[in-house]
């Protein structure tokens, strides 16, 4: 039986660590760390590459059809503006709690690997005054969507995407060919994407490789640091902030949640999949936490693929983490693209791993950050996804809770 697409990346992984450490110990002048170097920057580079020219398409398809699907609970308003309503403040409020905590403890602060120094785009706003980056970034959100595609503009995508997904939505059935167009896109990039990720394990072992053999051992400590500064705020805004607003708002406690939400709860930690979950996390919600199927059938398997608070959380330490790395100071303008492309990465992204590596880009693009840094970030990811994707389900049905007691009144 093959091995998973996870235990090969870490096979990859270790490979990588050890190819990099006989390059190191072999010296620059060895025509064996030479020619080996060479390959694994020429497999990085097309590895990275790859990633790159499926974000445009992926990111504009996920959008589209998932504002389009709402058009499906048109009768259902009140439900689903509080639903997105909900969805928006859990995940900006983990985005906060993320970038605060990123700031304070900067895991990587100091190290600038000359690696992502050379690689790194040229950061435009990063001497432009907040008012500047403002009129900058605003500015570059309504251009040609050709031109954005082209040129790989994220967020002038989304934009795009979301006016086009609110006229699929207006127009009701009038664009239901467009909107079968579109899925069926979305799921022929995610089958692209799927080819690219089994190269993952080969271009993580050569990105890696290049990375040890060019760099100071330091990174490792700064890469435990940065694993307890996401653990420990993962965590923070599971059991502290999103049960502190459940019980603001609905007057249901902690305790009384998480007997009812136990058993989701660790088979989202157990199997890291917000979709593989789903099934276990509407019978909780409808059986234990006692919310009415109507409100738990759209909340719960919308949440799924649109409210991800823990990936928010992780995509926007990570791209300050790596630009630490990179030795960059993002100023206030350059962390509010990182706020707004984090949310948007979180919850236009389909609920799947590989897709969710194509949105770490994404982010790290839109402040002009190396992407070659996803080599340090594929080996802990799933150690990490698993905490994150408990608190993704856990605000699944603390939504669920608080959309039920705002539109009925019940608890």
């Amino acid at each position: 039986m093959p091995a998973s697409l996870n235990a090969q990346i870490l096979l990859g992984a270790l490979l990588g660590l050890s190819l990099g450490g006989l390059f190191a110990y072999l010296g620059p002048e060895a025509s064996i760390a030479r020619q080996g170097l060479y390959v694994c920057d020429l497999i990085g580079t097309v590895f990275i590459d790859m990633l790159k020219m499926v974000l445009s398409p992926l990111v504009f398809s996920s959008i589209v059809v998932g504002v389009a699907n709402l058009r499906l609970h048109s009768q259902m308003h009140l439900v689903w503006r509080y639903t997105l309503g909900f969805f928006l403040c859990s995940s900006a409020l983990a985005i906060l709690l993320g970038l605060g905590a990123a700031n304070l403890f900067a895991p990587g602060k100091g190290l600038s690997l000359a690696l992502f120094t050379q690689t790194r785009q040229p950061i435009t706003a990063q001497n432009m005054s907040l008012s500047e980056f403002a009129t900058h970034f605003f500015h570059g959100l309504f251009v040609n969507p050709f031109a954005a595609l082209a040129q790989g503009n994220v967020m002038a995508i989304v934009i795009f995407a979301l006016l086009v997904g609110a006229a699929i939505v207006a127009g009701g059935e009038r664009y239901r060919n467009i909107l079968v167009l579109t899925q069926e896109f979305l799921e022929l990039t995610l089958r692209i994407v799927g080819w690219i990720m089994r190269l993952s394990p080969l271009g993580v072992m050569a990105l890696l490789a290049k990375l040890v053999a060019t760099q100071k051992l330091e990174l490792m400590h700064s890469l435990l640091q940065f694993i307890g500064v996401v653990v420990g705020t993962t965590l923070v805004h599971g059991f502290i902030l999103l049960p502190l607003l459940l019980y603001l708002l609905t007057g249901v406690g902690f305790l009384r949640f998480f007997r009812g939400a136990r058993e989701a709860l660790m088979t989202a930690f157990a199997t890291s999949s917000s979709s593989a979950t789903l099934p276990v996390t509407l019978r909780c919600t409808e059986q234990h936490l006692h919310v009415k199927p109507e409100i738990a059938g759209f909340v719960v398997p919308l949440g799924a693929t649109a409210n991800m608070d823990g990936t928010a959380l992780y995509e926007a330490q990570a791209a300050l983490f790596v630009a630490n790395l990179a030795g960059v100071d993002l100023n206030f303008g350059q962390q509010l693209a990182v706020f707004f492309t984090s949310m948007v990465a979180a919850i236009g992204a389909p609920g799947i791993p590989s897709a969710g590596m194509v949105t770490m880009i994404m982010v790290l693009q839109s402040v002009g950050l190396p992407v070659e840094a996803i080599a340090i970030l594929l080996p802990i990811d799933r150690l990490l996804d698993t905490v994150r994707t408990m608190v993704n389900v856990e605000g699944d049905m603390i939504g669920s809770l608080i959309v039920q007691k705002l539109t009925t009144g019940r608890k």
